[in-house]
Order: C-alpha cells, then sequence, then structure tokens
C-alpha cells in the first residue's frame, strides 16, 4: 500500500487544545480528496492501582456525551512537551490527588487516526502518595476507587464505556495479569 501525498493544507480552526486543517491528499491514481484532521497534541491516561489492589477511577460530567463518566484518570499532553511521563505525575496529581513512586508506560494508541492526530500514552502508576495539585478550573472530578479485580465487569456491565479507559484496562488486565491478583511489582 502507498503512502498518500499531501498536495495541499488549508487551516480551517485554531483552539485552545485542539486545531483543526483540511488536507488535499492523492493516493496513487485516484482524485484528490478533502481529509479533515483534528490536531491534538496528545495525552495520557493513568492506571493507578493502590496497594490494596484497588484501581483510583474518577467520575466527571462529559459535555459531548451529556453526563458524567466513570474514568480512569486522564489528561492532555501540553503542546510541545515531549515528556509524557511528567504529565502524567501531574494530572494524576490534579484528578486524584497522588504522586505515583513507579509510573511505567505499558504502551499506547491513536484514539482516532482517521481524522483526528491525538496519541495517548498509557501508564501504571504505584506506590502512591497524597500529593494533590488544584484540579483544572473547568473540571470536577470526584475519585471512585474500585477492586481491580472488577474492571472486566464495570467494562462489561456498561459502567465504564470511554474508550480510553477500556482499553487502558484491557491492556492491563491482559498485558499484566498479574497485577489483578494482586501482584503489585514496584515495575510491571
Amino acid at each position: 500500500m502507498s503512502a498518500a501525498t499531501t498536495l495541499d493544507t488549508r487551516r480551517a480552526y485554531e483552539g485552545k487544545i485542539l486545531s483543526m486543517r483540511i488536507d488535499t491528499v492523492q493516493m496513487g491514481q485516484r482524485e484528490p480528496v478533502a481529509r479533515e484532521v483534528v490536531e491534538h497534541p496528545g495525552s495520557v491516561v493513568m492506571v493507578p492501582i493502590t496497594e490494596h489492589g484497588t484501581v483510583l477511577l474518577v467520575r466527571q460530567w462529559r459535555q459531548p456525551a451529556g453526563r458524567t463518566l466513570l474514568e480512569l484518570p486522564a489528561g492532555t499532553r501540553d503542546p510541545g512537551d515531549s515528556d509524557p511521563n511528567a504529565n502524567a505525575q501531574r494530572e494524576l496529581r490534579e484528578e486524584v490527588g497522588r504522586r505515583a513512586e513507579t509510573i511505567t508506560r505499558i504502551g499506547g494508541f491513536w484514539v482516532a487516526p482517521g481524522w483526528c492526530t491525538e496519541y495517548m500514552d498509557v501508564f501504571v502508576a504505584t506506590g502512591l502518595e497524597d500529593d494533590p495539585l488544584p484540579q483544572d478550573a473547568d473540571e470536577n472530578v470526584v475519585v471512585d476507587e474500585r477492586p481491580l479485580s472488577d474492571v472486566l465487569a464495570l467494562i462489561r456491565s456498561g459502567e465504564i464505556e470511554d474508550a480510553k479507559s477500556v482499553a487502558a484496562l484491557l491492556m492491563v488486565t491482559s498485558l499484566y495479569p498479574g497485577l489483578v491478583s494482586g501482584d503489585l511489582p514496584s515495575s510491571p
């Protein structure tokens, strides 16, 4: 499969968190087509696991969904910031009020590669200690602590339904099953 050639790019929107461009691309000998691309600086999602084998989830209002969702703590990377680990620690402190002694990247994924540049890094955070930062002014996050062994049932029942949380929790339970049974190594 050959790569597409970008013939032209037009700026459609410049926002605080994201921007949008319209690329005119040609794929092989086909006629050029327009592709709308949402530009996003990237993000992080954390699976904070306590010494008791619980995971710290958050409940927060999501305007596009029109309701409060149960999710993992996560956040947007600062534009131009090349250190996702620092972003993960900051978001953990803002959303659940804890700092991780050990924060380990276990992978990542493209959020919606058909129309968005957002890449999300996934971290497991252990050795948690109180060290809160103020929440962002536009957030009202409430911590919801659950047994890590219950997360698959929460996904199955639809209580956890946002993609980043489902993906990250499935990564943890599939790639590091020892964590679910309470085997909490300092570095998964």
